[in-house]
């Protein structure tokens, strides 16, 4: 598979040719570094550009309609369930965000895919059935859809699209142009070779403004992924804390990973006696509150949705952990 002949390279490219010590703090977080970094860089390029070619065929005008039609509650719900199908991690899935607003999704529904997509995914259900059993993984989708639905249903209600960058707004804000005019817009036609080059031009244009954001978000998690101690969460979090849930929460947001990455983590945590709430608690901010995804968002979001954003999910997930915790050891 292409991800391990990457992995094989990259190795090589520390541990043989730069000499690192694979065992060693410093051999592990370059390796982390250099590896994600161009597999995410990769990710990225392809899922912009399929977003944007998929996106020219389908017309924002129609979309806006269509979604003026719709309940808002049914649309953070399908939102959410698309994210579930969709296994991005959260720098992954900032772009499709994008692409969601650019075409007239309301905010809110967005928000419900933006938490879902990294948060829940088929890898992370799999996984953790085989190692928790059935009873866990149903709590922790249940718990993951919730959080999801909610958060963007609070964001939506809030009207905060003006806390939006508004390079994301502009083909939003000329429909709404052209319809406070009372002009109808032509929707544009394209041959395949104009939406290829279309489609090329967005991709480079979004990666030019996102990805050094990408970079040091992911030198971030490098840092900790190489230097962060094996037991940090059982030290600080341990069974008989009773802060133990926000500690490991609070924990999980400086580091990068996605749910298929952290599960064995959480596994083991849970195995030396960390309550599961507590351990769910870290998997989902690990996955859905990281640092390096709000170092990315800050090039999308304002600070004020920004920080709202942060505080409903740090909210959510700490009350999803307690609420775990109360009740499998009831």
């Amino acid at each position: 598979m292409v991800p391990d002949i990457l992995q094989e390279g990259v190795n090589y490219l520390t541990y043989v040719l730069m000499g690192l010590d694979p065992s060693s703090a410093l051999g592990s977080a370059v390796n982390f570094f250099i590896y994600d970094t161009i597999k995410i860089l990769i990710l990225l390029t392809v899922i912009i550009f399929a977003i944007a070619f998929f996106r020219s065929y389908i017309s924002p005008i129609k979309v806006r309609k269509a979604l003026a039609k719709r309940n808002e509650y049914i649309g953070n719900v399908a939102a959410a369930l698309v994210g579930i199908i969709t296994p991005f991690c959260s720098c992954s899935a900032v772009p499709l965000f994008i692409g969601f607003v650019e075409s007239g999704v309301p905010l809110g529904v967005t928000f419900s895919f933006l938490i879902a997509s990294p948060m829940v995914n088929e890898i992370a259900i799999i996984l953790l059935w085989g190692m928790l059993g059935w009873q866990i993984t149903a709590l922790y989708i249940i718990s993951g859809l919730i959080i999801a639905i909610i958060a963007g249903i609070i964001i939506g209600k809030l009207k905060l699209e003006g806390e939006v960058e508004s390079y994301v707004y502009e083909m939003i804000d000329k429909i709404k142009a052209a319809e406070k005019a009372g002009v109808t817009l032509e929707e544009e036609k394209q041959t395949p070779k104009e939406r290829f080059l279309s489609s090329r031009d967005y991709t480079f244009d979004l990666l030019k403004k996102i990805s050094p954001y990408v970079v040091i978000a992911i030198g971030i998690g490098a840092i900790i992924h190489g230097y962060a101690p094996a037991d940090f969460l059982i030290t600080y979090a341990g069974p008989g804390n009773p802060l133990a849930v926000p500690i490991a929460v609070l924990i999980g947001v400086p580091l990068y990973s996605n749910a298929a990455g952290i599960i064995p983590l959480v596994a083991v945590f849970i195995e030396k006696g960390i309550p599961i709430g507590t351990a769910l608690a870290f998997m989902m901010a690990v996955t859905a509150l990281s640092l390096p995804e709000m170092i990315i968002l800050k090039k999308v979001l304002k600070p004020k949705l920004l920080a709202i954003f942060i505080g409903i999910l740090a909210v959510s997930i700490t009350a999803i952990g307690y609420l775990f915790n109360a009740v499998i050891y009831l």
